[in-house]
């Protein structure tokens, strides 16, 4: 018993409701101003220049065209006068030449031309249109179709039918023509709805697309610096951890050390403590869940031998330089120069095999460079896909951290292959 209610408050409701989708429609098909603002037909250019121009002159031609046959036509077979064919000329097809601008008032005035024909010219003529007119129409619906939003392209249908079609069918033509008619245009419709559609849906693709690209490299630079911080870590708890041995080892190393002298000590050995404490506490939130604590020690330029070695054994011909005098290197400069090597060596095996690269190490007066340059893949070797340049990311952080610089991109001295160069300032020694 309570379902009928329902049904039938359902079905009253949904007649009002479909009939407000039709007025909609018609009042944004046929009022002007009605389909502006957020609801406004989009234009149906491209957006490159380069295939806008081409389209645009195509139109103006094709208006042109079919204008002066929808002038000429009548004045020779229907011995029409000129005023009267160069007026409903113009309507009919002239504002073909605004349809990608401005497609649904280009529709409003060549309907109004259309209609205002087949009223003029009456009788029981079989065709009320020239068929350069009639095109002209076909082409502007193929626009609205493509440009419109479905709300628009029913009204612009419903009206092209009923307002158009249907009177030229009552004073000039067979019903049988006014149908073909207007499935014609009603096939235009629909098809310029449908490549519409496909645009939109590329166009939305595309975004997500550059969405998805910026969240990789917004994740790729989170995640670096996560591992930056991890290697760090090491590093600051070396130094808290001689901090606090020493502030406990003073007051042994000096016997007469006054009361005040060994609270200071204390209060820097708890310090040190707790915050070597918190220092772990933090970069353990920074690791993953399934990644085990590091317990190797980090790796400098010492190492620098044993990874060239790695990149021969994957097929790089690799030869180094050591220029100026070498000196001892804070932790931080030295660690992000020996991961700026790893990393380019890296890269040069993945998009380089089999070719030859250089690493040159300069120590300057201020700051370390660090150069690594391949001349291109090898002769039996064939570059791999990009991986989207996520190793840049972490060249970056790293030099970023520590004030320096960092230039990566092809080779500028005319040669095939890639070139990475960091300035690295040296910073307090450890």
């Amino acid at each position: 018993m309570s379902d009928q209610p329902s049904s039938s408050s359902a079905a009253a409701s949904g007649a009002p409701a479909g009939a407000d989708l039709v007025r909609a429609a018609l009042r944004r098909a046929v009022l002007p101003g009605v389909a502006t603002g957020p609801h406004a037909v989009r234009p149906s250019l491209p957006r490159r220049r380069r295939s806008r121009v081409p389209l645009i002159v195509l139109v103006t031609l094709l208006a042109i065209g079919l204008t002066g046959g929808t002038i000429a036509i009548p004045i020779s077979v229907s011995h029409r006068s000129g005023d009267e064919s160069v007026f409903l000329g113009l309507l009919q097809a002239a504002p073909l030449a605004v349809a990608l601008f401005r497609p649904l008032l280009a529709w409003r005035i060549m309907a109004a031309g259309l209609l205002l024909g087949a009223l003029v010219i009456g009788g029981p003529h079989f065709w009320p249109w020239t068929p350069t007119a009639w095109l002209a129409f076909m082409v502007v619906l193929f626009c609205i179709g493509m440009a419109g939003d479905r709300t628009v392209v029913a009204g612009v249908g419903l009206v092209s039918v009923a307002g158009v079609v249907g009177p030229a069918t009552m004073v000039a033509m067979p019903v049988w023509f006014g149908l073909i008619l207007s499935t014609l245009a009603l096939l235009a419709l629909v098809f310029g709805d449908a490549v519409g559609g496909r645009r939109i849906a590329e166009r939305a693709l595309r975004e997500q697309e550059e969405l998805h690209r910026r969240d990789l490299a917004r994740q790729a630079v989170l995640e670096e610096r996560a591992r930056i911080a991890r290697e760090l870590h090491d590093v600051v708890a070396h130094h808290m951890s001689v901090i606090a041995m020493q502030a406990e080892a003073a007051p042994y190393k000096i016997p007469e050390l006054p009361d005040q002298a060994r609270a200071t000590f204390v209060v820097v050995r708890d310090a040190a403590r707790q915050a070597l404490t918190e220092t772990r506490r933090v970069v353990g939130l920074l690791r993953a869940e399934d990644e085990a604590a590091e317990r190797a020690p980090q790796p400098g330029l010492a190492g620098l031998d044993e990874l060239l070695e790695a990149a021969r054994r994957s097929g790089l011909t690799v030869t180094s330089s050591v220029t100026g005098m070498p000196r001892p290197l804070a932790t931080g400069v030295d660690l992000s120069a020996f991961r700026i090597v790893q990393e380019s060596l890296s890269n040069a095996s993945k998009y380089a095999p089999r070719g030859a690269a250089r690493v040159e190490i300069g120590y300057g007066d201020e700051a370390l460079d660090v150069a690594v340059r391949d001349e291109g893949p090898g002769p039996d070797g064939t570059p791999e896909s990009s991986g989207g340049g996520h190793g840049l990311v972490g060249m970056r952080e790293r030099v970023a951290m520590l004030g320096g610089s960092l230039r990566a991109g092809p080779r500028g001295d005319g040669r095939p292959g890639w070139a990475v160069s960091a300035e690295l300032p040296y910073g307090e020694p450890d």
